[in-house]
């Protein structure tokens, strides 16, 4: 599997923990984030993975915002053999990488999938580096390693729980246009389910403007003589409903997410 070729990646540390991975997990590490707010730090306090250096090379597998292919079930071979990796910077200084430096045949990027760490929970695609070492494993079928790297926090198992259904997608699919192809099909699905949220709730902000006072189709007797200035008295009430109908129905049109 590789592993003489790869001995090096092995990491001594006082602390008696050893990896259960198998394959070579690393990481490049800027030095953008709080150490110890770091998923990639604690990662490399706990042995689950080696920090290279700049000028260190990877053979296996890199999670990378200048990959050209989406990781896949095809890279199965390469994550076995050589491993996982990820460039540990800041979404927001993301532009002062080297990555000439260390661009690789194996760069990948990674699919659409939720970020559920403490700092960007919720967000799509704003993985943490356990976040996306443990998708290239979810991906390429190695879920038992993704696992016991999401196993190192509290907030870990979050991650398959909102993840896990797409993660499976993912995991079914042939290559890197087949990983694409199932996450575009996904985005739609969110689109239409977005949309169909949006209709329901305009419908029920509309219903209540709509609704039509019945007690005023029969009236008493006392009221037959007060009908003509009741007419012209509904015919404004009218002409405001349907101004603030218009007007909601204008905001919810601007706030429209696509």
């Amino acid at each position: 599997m590789g592993r003489k070729a790869d001995r090096h990646f092995e990491q001594e540390s006082n602390d008696h923990e050893k990896s259960t991975i198998p394959m070579p997990v690393a990481m490049w590490d800027f030095h953008h984030c709080d150490p110890k707010r770091c998923s990639g730090v604690k990662l490399a306090r706990t042995n689950m993975l080696k920090t290279l250096k700049l000028n260190q090379r990877f053979r296996g597998i890199v999670a990378s915002p200048v990959g050209e292919k989406a990781v896949s079930p095809s890279d199965r071979r390469i994550v076995e053999m050589y491993g996982a990796c990820v460039v540990d910077c800041s979404w927001a200084r993301v532009d002062e990488v080297p990555f000439s430096k260390i661009r690789g045949p194996t760069d990948r990027l990674l699919p659409y999938l939720v970020a559920t760490n403490p700092v960007n929970y919720g967000k799509p695609w704003k993985l943490n580096c356990a976040e996306a070492l443990a998708a290239i494993f979810y991906i390429t079928g190695f879920p038992e390693h993704g696992e016991a790297l999401m196993g190192k926090f509290k907030w870990g198992h979050a991650f398959a729980k909102v993840n896990g259904p797409l993660l499976e997608r993912y995991a079914q699919c042939t290559d890197s246009a087949d990983v694409v192809r199932v996450q575009n099909e996904y985005l739609e699905e969110l689109e239409r389910e977005d949309e169909e949220r949006r209709r329901e709730q305009q419908e029920e902000e509309d219903d209540p403007l709509l609704f039509r006072n019945t007690n005023r189709d029969f009236p008493s007797s006392s009221e037959e003589e007060d009908s003509e200035e009741e007419d012209d008295s509904d015919e404004e009430e009218d002409d405001d409903d349907r101004s603030s109908v218009e007007e909601i129905q204008d905001k919810l049109g601007n706030t429209r997410i696509r």
